[in-house]
């Protein structure tokens, strides 16, 4: 069947960060919120039928992991990355961002250096440093419009860091490492004994031409000091039901973080949680392959009507997900005034590209994972504050 992108879901009211909580962050609410990582798609009619053949029962009592969850994952990363996991290796976490803690918590001390690649996810600053942890910056060089890593200066960082967070592919940017990439990041985080935790969960979103390789799959050097993390979340629009988990190939890794999480009982499953992922993996894929064309549509003609109406403003196409980080630098604006440009003149919510650490100065981040008309408002409403200048 075909899955209409193009309807406009009213989400206020709904308790909806996106929408409900955008006032509180920007200030107004009379904007377009194009800002926090979920989409206006309603999402797959499995998923749906899942949760509402689970509340149609009208029990809600103590549930333990649905019997078909990890079938469900082992066949999905077999299916898409061609990579074998066992149901051992598998475990429930909920929540990328705790899953992150709870690594940090398990794997280092107070005082610890925790390495990052700014311009990145902005938890992986707060979460060590709330933790106690330092972080050190191994910042991305922009290179012919794409993130590269400086692998000098990534080694030098790690000779002092005890954990590396990987963000794979990369938030902001979208770039897509790739397998060589991984391996030399492998081999130099084996160097220095630091742990790498992938964080992993944009890896189903990948746009044309690019495929995700997972970083534990690159090799015996990599599977075997590596956490990884991945949900269906972003890809099938569910993040509120979080629900993430970790494949750690590792057996002592293993044994030791699922302790940690064991004596918190932090590895028990919420209600829907386990369910909606298994139908979302078995039977969702058509959904996502039809919902990323429909992205890949709108960061083309996002792409087009920035080039021919604002030529001061560029993007950095990304290679996976439905989130654009604009280039502004060239307005050559205060990172103050350049958000006020587009939140308060504009109106269109955004994330601020400073938020992302060093090299995110000049940039802002858009959520294209909408309507197209919904987006083209928005680039009509950018396009009226840019002619004002």
């Amino acid at each position: 069947m075909r899955y209409n992108f193009d309807e406009i879901i009213p989400r206020q009211g709904t308790d909806c960060v996106k929408y409900d909580a955008a006032e509180s962050i920007f200030g107004t609410s009379d904007l377009i919120p194009m800002w926090v990582a979920d989409m206006d798609f309603r999402c797959p009619p499995c998923v749906t039928e899942a949760l509402r053949k689970r509340i149609e029962h009208e029990i809600y009592g103590y549930t333990f992991l649905s019997p078909g969850w990890k079938p469900a994952i082992i066949d999905w990363v077999a299916r898409r990355y061609n990579w074998q996991v066992t149901e051992e290796e598998i475990g429930f976490v909920g929540g990328i961002v705790p899953a992150i803690a709870f690594a940090v918590q398990c794997f280092s001390s107070v005082g610890d250096n925790i390495l990052v690649q700014p311009p990145v996810y902005h938890p992986y600053f707060h979460v060590p440093k709330d933790l106690g942890r330092n972080v050190l910056e191994n910042p991305l060089k922009l290179v012919d419009g794409q993130y590269c890593i400086d692998f000098e200066d990534l080694e030098e960082k790690a000779a002092k860091s005890k954990i590396f967070i990987l963000c794979s592919p990369h938030n902001p940017g979208g770039r897509v490492w790739d397998k060589q990439e991984l391996l030399q990041m492998a081999e130099i985080c084996a160097r220095y004994n630091v742990l790498v935790i992938s964080d992993e969960i944009h890896c189903d979103m990948t746009l044309k031409g690019y495929s995700h390789v997972p970083f534990a799959a690159v090799g015996k050097i990599a599977e075997e000091n590596c956490i990884t993390f991945m949900a269906a979340s972003k890809s099938f629009n569910i993040a509120g039901l979080k629900s993430s988990y970790h494949i750690i190939k590792n057996k002592k890794l293993r044994e030791e973080y699922s302790e940690f999480l064991r004596r918190s009982e932090l590895d028990f499953a919420p209600l829907f949680a386990t369910a909606t992922v298994a139908a979302a993996y078995n039977d969702g894929e058509e959904w996502l392959t039809q919902m990323m064309e429909y992205v890949e549509e709108n960061i083309n003609y996002m792409q087009e009507y920035i080039a021919v109406n604002m030529p001061l403003l560029s993007i950095i196409r990304p290679q996976a997900s439905y989130l654009v980080f604009i280039d502004a630098r060239a307005l050559k604006m205060e990172q103050p005034a350049l958000v006020d440009f587009f939140v308060k003149q504009a109106k269109v919510g955004m994330n601020d590209g400073a938020m992302f650490g060093k090299g995110g100065e000049g940039f802002m981040r858009m959520n294209v994972g909408c309507p197209r008309s919904v987006l083209h408002k928005a680039l009509e409403q950018i396009k009226a504050a840019y002619d004002k200048l």
